[in-house]
């Protein structure tokens, strides 16, 4: 497969941070969904949670959505966590990891991070956890696996819930098994730009059949589709239901770059090691890696630390090329705060100002990658 193509555009000759992935094929195959009858929720939904789950997960139980948050809030739902239950998470997610939990009425509890990987701490964790605890909720954090030996060990000692949000994660490994079959229920992402995208999008994962009809039906409105188009639905609604499925336009971008997911994930970490490569003689950049060998990384971000953080982000910029941080600490946002008062979190307060995203895509070469580099060692 041959990637970096002319369409290529760098904005005003810019390095960007993030390009979407959408498969050649794309142009012509979504032409042909919308000239078909089914342009919402229809079989290609159903074919790429199919495949999805073939792929990566070897179970038939899964469901597209309208977005990875989405999925994340059905996950709540359906582990039964309610109000004032409380839910161990990262400090350092996306927001959409925790804003739904603040749907159900549920007391947060943060736990820092580690400081080689920026995932969650699980000595922070297994220190947080009280009798109302009711789930952990971890996230893969640039495509670096959790610690999901011991992840599992502490939910299961304390008979809690665990999922997995692996928006950031599509194609990783621990122990040479693929990130989202560990947790009780997984999520993942298909927003604009991630590994792959359905313009946007997500897929929830479930263990059992009964997870798995509830979840189709409160995707709907909380109508049994199924038995609806049988007409052998009751014409009753009996639980609080949404609208969080995704359409066959947008499954067909998926599946198209589905099929095309070994070649971006292999040339994504071809990209990755090349930034490694260049930072090892530097010992003024760590890079956010633990190096653990029972964890494949899905090259989704590339992370480094250094101490003068906001002077090569300028500097950067400054050779347009695009830097930042992407995702912040949680407890910084003001609906937030209330469930971090008074608590402090040494990993995180460390390396709050010093993290920094570098460009990682399909459409870098491995000479831009160089001249990245180059200008991070010349300013470090």
């Amino acid at each position: 497969m041959k990637f970096n193509d002319k369409t290529f555009l760098k904005e005003k000759n810019k390095i960007l941070m993030f390009y979407p992935y959408i498969s050649s094929k794309s142009v012509k195959n979504v032409g042909k969904t919308i000239k078909s009858r089914w342009i919402g929720q229809g079989p290609k939904v159903e074919l790429l949670e199919k495949k999805f789950s073939n792929k990566f997960l070897n179970n038939k139980y899964a469901l597209a959505t309208g977005s990875g948050t989405d999925a994340l809030h059905l996950s709540y739902i359906l582990s039964k966590i309610k109000k004032d239950d409380e839910v161990i998470v990262p400090i350092f997610t996306c927001t959409a990891t925790n804003i739904p939990l603040l749907y159900i009425g549920a007391k947060i509890v943060f736990a820092d991070i580690d400081p080689n990987s920026m995932n969650i701490c699980t000595k922070s964790v297994e220190k947080l956890i009280t009798k109302k605890t009711k789930a952990v909720v971890c996230v893969h954090y640039g495509g670096l696996p959790c610690d999901m030996s011991e992840l599992k060990r502490i939910s299961k000692k304390h008979n809690l819930i665990l999922i997995e949000d692996v928006a950031q994660a599509i194609g990783a490994k621990y122990k040479n098994k693929n990130v989202g079959t560990f947790g009780n229920f997984s999520t993942f992402s298909f927003q604009a730009i991630k590994h792959i995208t359905t313009g946007d999008g997500g897929l929830l994962t479930v263990k059992n059949k009964d997870d798995y009809i509830k979840a189709k039906r409160i995707r709907w409105f909380g109508i049994d589709r199924d038995k609806k188009y049988k007409g052998t639905w009751s014409n009753d609604i009996f639980e609080i239901g949404y609208k969080y499925q995704m359409t066959d336009i947008s499954a067909t971008l998926g599946l198209d770059s589905l099929s095309e997911i070994n070649d971006i994930i292999k040339y994504r970490r071809k990209l990755y090691f090349r930034y490694l490569q260049n930072f090892s003689k530097n010992s003024k950049i760590k890079v956010i890696d633990d190096f653990n060998n029972n964890k494949f990384h899905a090259a989704w971000l590339i992370t480094i630390a250094i101490e003068n953080k906001d002077y090569l982000q300028k500097k950067l910029n400054s050779k347009n090329i695009e830097a930042n941080q992407v995702h912040f600490r949680n407890d910084k946002y003001t609906i937030f705060k209330k469930f971090a008062k008074n608590k402090k979190f040494k990993n995180m307060d460390y390396l709050e100002d010093k993290y920094l995203v570098l460009p990682l895509h399909h459409k870098l070469k491995i000479r831009d990658i160089d001249h990245i580099c180059n200008i991070v060692n010349k300013n470090t």
